[in-house]
């Protein structure tokens, strides 16, 4: 297909849309089709797309009228791109025409240039298309355990927070002053901005005067209220956020990760603040620490469900199979973190998931395995007492806060291991 500059970022999201669409790719496994843009087109090119997955279902019920039958899967994610693009407020006659010209420029779709210009300009035609349609429903695999749960009314609300592309929360490194034009200070200490542009260019990025990171994940290290000279392991680290916290508090502390890509990152941003952590790279099923450890932190791998929000993919690339193999991983991990926790130590164990099989229920499956383990209550700074789980932890969710953008669903737990 020929894309000229004009449709670059247009096409690339096109192409990005057909591979997780259409062949369950992850987001994070497209980039191949972003080569060649430049910065802006990029990051112009992932936006779209992510606007596009938040909005299948009710670009789907626009198009339906308008369609006889469903063309070729990359002529109907150009349809779909248009309709979210229309949905948006964006100019009707330039984005009728780009989406056009786009398939006309394709050698195969091109006869059905036609088709699409029709459709179009009907739906350019229609005001606020989504109006009357609610936000995209999570999969059935998910959404009914979760109404089971929390009810209807919660699950919709989880879902119009995850309709919306979410803000951006930076954690503050203690000490410095931070000062974003437009940021919110949210109970919990972190800063919330609702427009960020490019993250670099922020001020405080350079001299490392804060990090990005979810306002709910970046609660599990005051949870751990590990502190300076303890020992601290942060297991499972990357990206690593939770790892310049705990550096950040004084700590020593350890950062192991199975996956040396994904700790690249970290690396960078220890060099970015100044912050010192070792970093190793191993499975935590065979790595064996030199000594034992004041306090963990395990942020366990998971279905990612709390996620949704920043990820809108996952919907249409899991299905609740990896279920299965993770439940068995995070028992095992809890385990072998106990097992390096001196006595009388913590850990916090959390997974960014919203099914209690990941959380609430390994966290009693736990106590039943060790009887010298408590769950520790314990509310963070701002957190208020309804997100407190059952059972001991914290519950959060994406509705909370849903006014001011949600937050990751997460589950976490303060547990010590009592002394001899």
């Amino acid at each position: 297909m020929a894309k000229s500059a004009a449709h670059s970022a247009r096409a690339a999201a096109v192409e990005i849309l057909c591979l997780v669409l259409g062949e369950g790719a992850l987001l994070g496994q497209t980039d191949p089709v972003l080569a060649g843009l430049e910065p802006g087109e990029r990051a112009r090119a992932q936006r779209l797309a992510a606007e596009v997955l938040r909005h299948v279902e009710p670009a789907d019920r626009v198009l339906k009228p308008h369609l006889r039958k469903a063309p070729p899967l990359w002529v109907l994610n150009v349809l779909r791109l248009a309709v979210v693009e229309l949905a948006a407020g964006t100019a009707a006659h330039g984005v009728v025409n780009e989406a056009v010209s786009l398939v006309r420029a394709d050698r195969r779709q091109g006869p059905l240039a036609g088709l699409v210009n029709a459709v179009l300009r009907k739906v350019a035609a229609t005001e606020a298309p989504f109006a009357k349609f609610p936000p995209q429903r999570l999969p059935f695999w998910l959404r009914k355990p979760l109404v089971d749960l929390w009810g209807r009314e919660v699950v919709s609300t989880i879902e119009a927070v995850q309709a919306k592309a979410p803000p951006l929360d930076l954690t503050p490194r203690p000490g410095r002053v931070v000062d974003l034009p437009g940021a919110e200070l949210l109970p919990t200490g972190s800063l919330r901005l609702a427009q960020s542009g490019q993250v670099s260019a922020l001020p405080g990025y350079a001299a490392g005067d804060w990090w990005v990171q979810d306002a709910a994940a970046a609660l599990a290290v005051p949870l751990l209220g590990a502190g300076p000279g303890d020992r601290v392991l942060d297991l499972c680290a990357a990206p690593g956020g939770k790892t310049l916290q705990l550096a950040a508090a004084g700590a020593d502390v350890t950062a192991l990760d199975i996956s040396e890509p994904r700790l690249a990152r970290l690396h960078e941003n220890l060099a970015r603040t100044g912050l010192s952590a070792r970093v190793v790279a191993a499975d935590a099923l065979t790595w064996q620490p030199d000594a034992a450890f004041d306090a963990i932190l395990l942020d366990a791998p998971c279905s990612a469900t709390g996620t949704i929000r920043r990820h809108p993919d996952l919907p249409f690339v899991k299905d609740g199979a990896e279920l299965e193999t993770l439940l068995p991983l995070q028992a095992a991990l809890i385990d072998r973190a106990l097992a390096w926790l001196k006595p009388g130590g913590v850990l916090v164990y959390c997974t960014c998931s919203l099914l209690p099989d990941e959380g609430e229920a390994q966290l009693a499956a736990a106590l039943a395995r060790h009887a010298d383990l408590r769950v520790e209550d314990h509310l963070p700074q701002g957190v208020p007492e309804a997100w407190r789980a059952a059972g001991g932890g914290l519950r959060l969710r994406p509705d909370y806060w849903a006014e001011r953008g949600g937050m990751d669903g997460f589950f976490m737990a303060r547990l010590r291991r009592q002394a001899a």
